[in-house]
């Protein structure tokens, strides 16, 4: 059995700060995404041994790896951990603190080597060894910034240190334990982030549509509690008429992009959401169904003292099928069936204001 390898911690810089002062529903879902995402983006063979809240253990017996073949799995890692926050920042729906501050998070990593073994308690798989207590006392050291990559001396004993980037600078340093002195060098990895690209989120088209119908209704609540009944997923089935269940295919934080299947009277149909636009007296969003025939529209717009009104406009693809079903009944009674929904959002806000208060 082998009992010298790699440990590698990437780990969740911010982390504490974090998940004490934002709601915790959402934060924990923030945090479970970018850990997953770094599970993921494993490219050198490391297996996981635990999460360990905002960091994770990962390892590997056998020879130290190439330093170059190192810093590419920690440069995946921090690129992917930031362009995920980027893209979140940009696209979400929520405005709690944690959603609103989780691009303030960034990303550390621990690499070393040394002796370690593992063992089984039950379905647990564990590590043991003085080295991987070694790897954790690394985390908390006299580093100033919270976004670097950390090597120790032995990693560094068969393969020098090199620059891989031009940016790159290396500093040593030691931390002090119990059990004597760790050596390591690290550099920062903030230069990575002027690398990372910014896509831009899809508009909204809505050429070759045409409105079909619109409904609006003033309600007496402010913009976001207004925005959270209308808006969430989980609610939908409760105030959309003819709607029976709303089951989220991926994404469990409300953002573009995010897909869902309505279950209604006629069948299931696919939605995802198309666009979204915040400002503190205007919210607008939309979904478009999977082969793009329909899209609604929803606006939310703050009025004087504490009202908001909601608009819902829906457009379908033009052509001589829309223009003859328009003159006809059946698109009445959908209007009307429409209205009456936005009458039971009034009930929901109730409820709503009731568990936040």
């Amino acid at each position: 059995m082998e009992t010298k390898g790699l440990l590698f911690i990437p780990d969740i810089s911010g982390f504490t700060r974090f998940v004490t002062e934002s709601e915790i529903s959402h934060s924990r879902l923030i945090i479970q995404e970018l850990l997953e995402l770094l599970i993921n983006a494993n490219q050198i063979g490391l297996e996981v041994s635990e999460v360990e809240g905002d960091a994770i253990l990962f390892y590997k017996f056998g020879d130290p790896p190439e330093l170059a073949e190192l810093y590419k799995q920690v440069e995946k890692m921090f690129c992917l951990f930031h362009k995920s926050l980027m893209a979140y920042d940009k696209s979400r729906y929520c405005q709690c603190k944690a959603c609103t501050s989780a691009s303030g998070l960034s990303l550390k990593v621990i690499t070393h080597y040394g002796e370690f073994t593992g063992y089984n308690v039950k379905n647990f798989s564990k590590l043991i060894g003085k080295d991987v207590i070694v790897a954790h006392q690394l985390l908390k050291n006299d580093i100033d910034q919270h976004e670097y990559w950390l090597v120790t001396k032995e990693l560094l004993d068969d393969h020098p240190l090199a620059d891989f980037t031009q940016w790159m600078n290396w500093n040593g340093s030691m931390k002090q334990t119990e059990a004597g002195e760790i050596h390591f060098h690290y550099t920062q990895l903030s230069e990575l982030r002027n690398g990372i690209s910014d896509d831009p989120l899809p508009q909204l088209d809505l050429s070759g549509k045409k409105k079909v119908y619109t409904v609006s209704k003033e309600y007496n609540t402010d913009i976001i509690t207004l925005f959270h009944a209308a808006g969430a997923f989980e609610y939908r089935h409760r105030w959309w008429e003819g709607v029976k269940k709303v089951e989220e295919s991926n994404h469990f934080l409300p953002r573009v992009g995010m897909r869902s299947t309505w279950t209604l009277d006629s069948g299931k149909v696919l939605y995802y959401s198309s666009s979204y636009s915040y400002a503190d007296d205007q919210i607008e969003f939309s979904e478009t169904d999977d082969r793009g025939d329909q899209v609604t529209c929803f606006t939310l717009r703050k009025i004087a003292g504490d009202s908001t009104s909601l608009t819902i406009d829906v457009y379908k693809t033009a052509n001589w099928i829309t223009n003859f079903l328009s003159k006809f009944s059946d698109q009445k009674k959908l209007e009307s069936d429409l209205q009456r929904s936005l009458e039971n959002i009034i009930p929901l806000l109730k409820e709503i204001n009731i568990h936040r208060a």
